[in-house]
């Protein structure tokens, strides 16, 4: 069984104590068998059957739990590099959607590649991502609004799962916007999700978690609830792109089907805000899409104070949010979200675990929970973020199989 010593600081983000409790253990150390921790601890307190194991040095530098990516657009045609200059000339996201250009614009060139070429692409944006200390990730379709490219782009996650080591975990989002070939008929492509999206993803079990994207430019409540409730009756958990814009009414839904979590929420009203903390829903922050997009940040400080478990993920895709950094999202969400860096860290690991259902195996470092964990090349997390440099990963394991 492999041992991990000479760990300066092992931060556990264990659940109990809320955001801001990351169960620092000094001068610590970690042992795991077939993926799983199997003690954990300070390390002069390692058990006498440890100590003849094959030891691994941490070299005095603090180790965390494996980063998660609990809202991405991995699988991609193309960029928009375009507009992040017609932004910085004053256009709106909206303004640019409804020029033909955001979400549609990807979706004509998703539409274009072949599943080869958009797995080759994900492939090589996803090894830069796990070495930056990321081990679990959620992978939205989106980009194919029809059939036969939603199952296209699902199936490219598939097989990423298939050749890594990783936690990969898929969501549909095949109510991301109406396409244009249903621009004067939305009913039509409500019926083509509920009726063959939904049950084809299903069948082939492509899909963890059903999502929608409730927005003026995108579904109604009302719509969203449909679509929604037709995942949950073919398995698929539901999911929210919740009040990113203006505030819709997408928290409250949330809350009312039950969703693991509400995303965006930067203009979430206070009645939704207290529907999920009542109803369990995590908060997602993505701050990285309001750096970029020059939208308000999610006031985080007061989701915690009100009793919202908050986390934080990049939501990586080539328009509002081209970057996979998740530390950079933590910094943002520190300097302009209102938390500390502790909680920010507990946002990236064990809350962002249960924005994927996934925390009763992954993120915190506990005895029985895989082996994810991170070594960082920084004395403490409050250095790490206040000296924000991109990456300080020095190890990245999975599973207990050692990935950088």
């Amino acid at each position: 069984m492999p041992l991990l010593k000479n760990i300066s600081t092992l931060y556990t983000c264990s659940p109990e104590g809320g955001q801001s409790a990351v169960h620092a253990i000094e001068n610590a150390a970690i042992a795991w068998e077939d993926g799983i921790i199997s003690w954990i601890g300070e390390e002069k307190k390692i058990p006498q059957k440890y100590l003849n194991d094959r030891h691994i040095d941490a070299e005095g530098n603090i180790v965390i739990p494996g980063l998660i990516d609990c809202h991405t657009h991995l699988g991609f045609g193309g960029w928009r590099s375009d507009e992040f200059e017609m932004r910085l000339r004053g256009k709106s996201y909206l303004e640019i959607a409804k020029a033909g250009g955001g979400i549609l614009s990807t979706v004509e060139q998703t539409r274009k590649a072949s599943e080869d070429e958009l797995f080759e692409k994900a492939f090589v944006l996803f090894n830069k991502i796990t070495a930056q200390g990321v081990t679990t990730i959620e992978c939205k379709s989106g980009y194919g609004l029809s059939l036969d490219d939603e199952l296209k782009q699902l199936r490219v996650y598939k097989r990423l799962r298939a050749v890594n080591n990783v936690n990969i975990i898929s969501t549909f989002l095949g109510a991301h916007t109406i396409p244009p070939e249903y621009k004067t008929n939305r009913r039509k492509y409500i019926d083509l999700i509920i009726n063959e999206m939904i049950p084809a993803v299903a069948e082939e079990k492509l899909a963890r978690f059903c999502d929608v994207f409730v927005e003026d430019s995108a579904f109604t409540v009302e719509e969203a609830r449909e679509i929604l409730i037709a995942g949950l009756e073919h398995g698929l958990k539901p999911k929210l792109h919740a009040d990113q814009l203006t505030s819709c009414g997408g928290a409250e839904l949330a809350a009312e089907v039950g969703a693991v979590s509400a995303d965006h929420l930067e203009q979430v009203s206070d009645e939704g805000l207290n529907r999920i903390a009542e109803a369990g829903v995590v908060g997602v922050t993505l701050p990285i899409a309001s750096l970029y997009t020059r939208q308000p940040y999610l006031n985080c400080r007061k989701l915690v104070d009100n009793g919202v478990d908050v986390a934080i993920a990049t939501d990586f895709n080539p328009g509002s949010a081209p970057s996979f950094d998740l530390e950079l999202a933590m910094m943002l969400t520190c300097n302009h979200g209102g938390l500390t860096p502790a909680e920010s860290l507990k946002a990236v690991t064990y809350y962002a675990a249960k924005a994927l259902d996934e925390h009763h195996q992954a993120g915190s470092l506990e005895t029985g929970k895989h082996a994810d964990f991170v070594i960082l090349d920084a004395p403490d997390i409050n250095y790490r973020i206040y000296h924000y440099k991109g990456t300080s990963v020095t190890g990245v394991y999975s599973k207990g199989k050692k990935l950088l």
